[in-house]
């Protein structure tokens, strides 16, 4: 073989390689490969990130599912000054605040160069008390802060995983109400005594003024003198 076609054929070789490994760099970026967060996540401004967004529907639904749901979140504020979250919505429909002991509150401040988590034992809540959303699937999720700003994210819908559950958002659904708790019946078998009637004797008693048996005389009252 002669130098030249060595040398065409080391070239083509070559180039054959940069290609190759041109397209492997190219295939395993995020953006060929279409890699996304296991959960939604947003940002708002320069300063204000929301991560882990996810709504938990309660312990046991499925599928197509209305009723109440919590929204998980953790929002981070790399401000100098905190930022307040006024309002969530889920699907339109506004969700309550409350802090970890239950009550209420009108909005959650975030503070400067710091972050808050939504959603769990200890940490402060947000319910919707009555929303459509598909578990498995995404509702859009609407985030709006007190100087008007206001980000919205497609979040994953899943269910509590139970008390007796091992997932990730056991524990982190709706608390059923009040209302649902069943009321208290009475021991069965047991019956509260009877009133006695008005005018009636009670058993063992004596009778006063009562008739003498028949056929008994009653003794001779003795005349005066």
């Amino acid at each position: 073989m002669s130098r030249s076609l060595r040398r065409g054929s080391i070239a083509a070789i070559a180039a054959i390689a940069i290609a190759s490994l041109s397209s492997c760099a190219a295939g395993n970026t995020p953006d060929t490969l279409q890699i996304k967060p296991d959960n939604a996540a947003a940002t708002l401004g320069t300063n204000l990130r929301l991560n882990n967004i996810v709504i938990v529907t309660g312990e046991g639904t499925v599928g197509d599912h209305t009723g109440p749901a919590n929204v998980v979140v953790n929002i981070a504020n790399s401000a100098d000054a905190p930022a307040e979250l006024q309002s969530i919505a889920v699907n339109g429909t506004a969700a309550t605040f409350a802090d970890p002991a239950g009550a209420p509150l009108p909005g959650l401040v975030i503070p400067a160069h710091g972050a808050v988590a939504i959603g769990g034992e200890g940490n402060p809540s947000a319910t919707v008390a009555s929303t459509t959303v598909h578990v498995g699937g995404f509702a859009p999720t609407t985030f709006t802060f007190k100087d008007g700003q206001k980000v919205e994210a497609q979040a994953g819908v899943s269910p509590d995983s139970g008390r007796h559950g091992n997932g990730l958002y056991q524990g982190y659904g709706p608390t059923p109400s009040a209302s649902a708790t069943p009321a208290k019946t009475a021991t069965p078998g047991v019956t509260a005594p009877a009133t006695p009637a008005v005018g009636a004797t009670t058993p063992g008693a004596p009778t006063t003024g009562a008739a003498a048996p028949a056929g008994t005389t009653a003794p001779a009252v003795p005349a005066a003198h």
